[in-house]
């Protein structure tokens, strides 16, 4: 994790995800540069639910290239809400905001514009 301003607020984002490969590369080109305008910092907190497909690698990689995301590895997929419950037990913020990774809800909605 960066080092942190110790007047801003850590904000997670906890990202239930399952069997997502082809997305998660896109959420993150999506996300990040807009919380980046915001004064926040940021994690984003992947919670891989027993995915079968690249998803998990492709979350490592990620995470290596960017320390604001960090992964959490269930042992087999228990579900969107048990894997949202975990990310919240996990999460390091001082604010909790759950978010599907098929951007249905555009990461620029809310802020402020």
């Amino acid at each position: 994790m960066p080092v942190r301003e110790r007047h801003r607020p850590l904000v997670s984002l906890i990202v239930p995800v399952f069997n997502e490969e082809s997305v998660v590369g896109r959420f993150v080109e999506a996300v990040l540069p807009v919380l980046a305008a915001e004064p926040i910092d940021v994690e984003l907190l992947f919670v891989n639910d027993g995915s079968r497909d690249q998803t998990l690698e492709r979350l490592l990689t990620l995470a290596r290239q960017d320390s604001r995301i960090r992964v959490l590895n269930l042992s087999r997929n228990f579900g969107k809400e048990a894997a949202l419950s975990a990310g919240i037990d996990y999460a390091n913020g001082d604010a909790l905001v759950p978010m599907d990774v098929d951007l249905q809800d555009p990461p620029h909605q809310g802020t402020r514009r």
